[in-house]
């Protein structure tokens, strides 16, 4: 077994690029080798600016041989087949063989390929592996460049090394030939080093100036960039990005610390991290109150003579010039108040069904302030929500976020801060896009989560209305993360809102000029299981079937959120079921009872007892209306006339029973024990009290199952038999009124 090195080496690699090329570069190495019948041990590979390396362990010198059998035509088929056959193998047909293949004759090639010499197979491999690379952007370079099927590469490929052993694996691509020479530092070591093998590669490089395994350089510069900071008495700002970012600019990575005015701290300290960092790839710090300080890490590619003195002084000279735009955009957008912003975004088309960004903020406004009318999100001030929810987009025409596009809503928040408006309104502005990904943080404050609640409502409800809905992997308008956040901002405050009324009645009062019967609306709304298709119209859309489609829409973002949690999505369907469940805070608090239940013993056997009646009822076509009637008229003017005759005391326990025969004991006790479940379950239903109404569920469980043991379903005599289906069926629709237990996998 041999070690396999192969480096690719060209101009600057943009850092972005480098994780997706060394991933691409295994995929691609392992996919030739395995077309040859070669499995290498394992596989190692780096990237710097400057380089792509692999190194593969544990190959074969000689591929194994094989045997590759091809099946032609039958021996009896046209001329023209048999010809096509052997152009396509490249025999003669003396070579095929004949075989029989379900009666008749068939011809088979048969190619026996021997083994073959690893160093062949990777001389070929390596040009195929250049020429197929996906680079996200690729280029080509010199002379040869005017023809199409010229070699492209992200950068121009400058060299290949490519050896097996310590053997060369000489190939050729684009008119560069493989060798053993490579080269160091760009600075330090400009010149050629030979290089033996795998086994000395990253050694050689390493005295020259180049660190080649990429996370060794991301390690360096995280403790150096933190051991500097500390150095000056500072603390740095964790950055893992920003620490990837500089790995995959430099092969010699120094972290140097440097200082800045501290005049420019007047900015808010995300502008000046946000400047520092997608600019100049800088780390900032913070002192040790947690502020941030007058201080900057950048990180040098050499080792300078001065101790990096003259690379820090260039560097703060490069950061001042941009620290100093971000203060005059800070002066400039101070000097308009946010209301006064607010009136250009009338100017911004926020979509061309949807009106402008204007429109989307006066209906967020009016939907905040209602929010908070109706006390659906507690202890908010409806004066406050809509003055937060109409200067909540204001920052989006500010010269701060024109530069820096992610820091709209914080500004805001600052802009709003600094000509004194309230804390809480600021405070929403600033947090009203949150939470934006897994991990943020969730908002709680009221006029926030008002805020927060109606701009994302809003955004849903409108792109539903016109049609705009996610569709497999596209979701250009983010709809599965407001839905997202729309669900931990209930969660988190334990707020009770019915989705299915408030977004209608959002439609109907944003689009009040095209709703035909709002009332018709609201009442749909109320009973959102009953809706009808067709029967609320606004505009040209059907508004019924796009809610119970946004519901549904809903209900898989909650088992994508609930899923971390380990809640199983099959009982939120169950819960979803129901129909008219669109209290997320409440379908929730029923599913956790419902999971709890099911892990129960009792909950295990009830579920296994509803799907013996179900799959009864189905083979039986049951439906509610093929129950019996009340027992047989007997013509008794009397019904006591004869209660005291002993030969007439089974007529009268039937009578009696409601069920027009006398009862079986299992059967009875079944009857009784939905007698007293049935209330209990609603009841605490009712009161959301879930585990009670599991509990009342639970209390069928010995029931259900006497009477599947003692009692014959499907008894000859037909006005038992339907009695019995009728009574399962009541079994199934008190199960029913908790949660759809046909949705219930198990």
């Amino acid at each position: 077994m041999t070690d396999f090195l192969l480096e690719l080496r060209s101009e600057e690699i943009p850092a972005r690029m480098q994780a997706g090329a060394r991933a691409d570069l295994e995929k691609l190495f392992r996919k030739e080798l395995a077309a040859a019948g070669v499995t290498p041990g394992q596989i190692t590979v780096w990237s710097t600016p400057r380089r792509l390396a692999l190194i593969a362990n544990g190959l074969p010198d000689v591929t194994e041989a094989v045997s590759e059998e091809t099946k032609g035509p039958a021996t009896s088929a046209p001329e023209q087949a048999l010809e096509g056959f052997l152009r396509k193998t490249g025999l003669s047909k003396d070579q095929l063989e004949v075989r029989d293949v379900k009666g008749k004759d068939t011809y088979f090639a048969v190619v026996e390929k021997p083994g073959r010499a690893v160093r062949d197979v990777l001389a070929e491999a390596i040009p195929a592996i250049v020429r197929a690379f996906p680079w996200p952007k690729s280029q080509r370079w010199g002379a040869a460049s005017i023809g199409t099927d010229s070699l492209r590469w992200v950068r121009p490929l400058s060299g290949i090394v490519a050896i097996l052993g310590e053997d060369l694996v000489e190939c050729e691509v684009g008119g560069i030939r493989s060798g053993y020479a490579t080269k160091g530092h760009r600075f330090h070591a400009p010149g050629e080093i030979t290089i033996g093998g795998a086994h000395d590669y990253a050694r050689k490089l390493s005295a020259c100036h180049v660190i080649v395994d990429h996370v060794e350089r991301q390690d360096l510069i995280r403790d150096e960039a933190r051991n500097v900071a500390a150095a000056a008495g500072l603390k740095l700002v964790e950055d893992e990005g920003l620490v990837i970012e500089n790995a995959g600019l430099t092969e010699w990575p120094v972290p140097l610390l440097g200082r800045f005015d501290e005049a420019f701290l007047e900015v808010p300290p995300e502008t000046i991290q946000l400047t520092a960092r997608v600019n100049q790839k800088y780390f900032v710090c913070e002192d040790a109150n947690g502020n941030l300080a007058d201080a900057f890490v950048c990180t040098a590619n050499i080792d300078a003579t001065d101790g990096g003195v003259g690379i820090v002084a260039g560097n703060r000279k490069v950061l001042a010039a941009r620290l100093s735009d971000a203060r005059f955009f800070w002066q400039q957008d101070r000097k308009v108040t946010l209301s006064d912003q607010a009136k250009k975004l009338a100017r911004i088309t926020f979509h061309e069904k949807l009106g402008t960004v204007a429109d989307k903020v006066e209906r967020v406004a009016k939907l905040a302030e209602w929010l908070a009318t109706e006390g659906i999100v507690p202890n908010c001030d409806p004066a406050l929500a809509r003055q937060a929810a109409e200067l909540c987009k204001a920052d989006l025409v500010t010269e701060m976020v024109g530069e820096f596009p992610e820091l709209q809503g914080l500004m805001g928040g600052y802009y709003a801060r600094a000509e004194g408006l309230p804390d809480a309104v600021a405070d929403a502005i600033r947090d009203h896009y949150k939470p934006v990904g897994q991990g943020d943080e969730v908002p709680t404050a009221p006029v926030t989560v008002a805020v927060s609640l109606a701009d994302k409502l809003d955004t849903l409800a409108g792109f539903y209305y016109i049609g705009e809905k996610p569709t497999g992997s596209k979701d250009p308008f983010a709809l599965r993360r407001a839905a997202l956040a729309i669900i931990k901002i209930l969660m988190a405050s334990n707020i009770r809102l019915s989705l299915i009324p408030t977004l209608l009645k959002h439609m109907a009062s944003v689009h009040d000029d095209a709703v035909k019967n709002e009332e018709t609306i609201l009442d749909h709304a109320r009973t959102a299981a009953g809706l009808e298709p067709g029967a609320i119209v606004i505009g040209d859309s059907i508004v019924d079937e796009e809610i119970i489609e946004l519901l549904d829409f809903f209900a898989d973002r909650l088992k994508v959120q609930q899923k971390e949690a380990g809640v199983r999505h099959d009982l939120i369907d169950a819960v979803f079921a129901l129909g008219g469940e669109d209290d997320l805070v409440r379908l929730l608090a029923r599913v956790h009872a419902l999971q709890a239940f099911v892990g129960s013993e009792d909950g295990a056997n009830l579920l296994a007892g509803y799907k013996r009646a179900a799959n009864i009822l189905k083979k039986e076509g049951w439906s509610a209306s093929d129950a019996a009637p009340a027992h047989p008229h007997t013509g008794d003017e009397d019904p006591l006339e004869n209660v005291d005759d002993p030969d007439m005391q089974e007529i009268y326990a039937a009578a009696g029973s409601g069920l027009g025969y006398a009862a079986e004991p299992a059967e009875q006790a079944l009857i009784d024990a939905l007698d007293a479940a049935e209330p209990r379950a609603a009841t605490a239903v009712a009161a959301e009290d879930f585990a009670s109404a599991m509990s009342a569920l639970a209390s069928l469980r010995a029931p259900i199952d006497g009477f599947f043991d003692q009692v014959t379903v499907n008894d000859t005599d037909s006005i038992k038999r339907t009695s019995r289906l009728a009574l399962l069926d009541r079994f199934r629709a008190a199960v029913h009124n908790v949660a759809d237990f046909s949705r219930i996998e198990g």
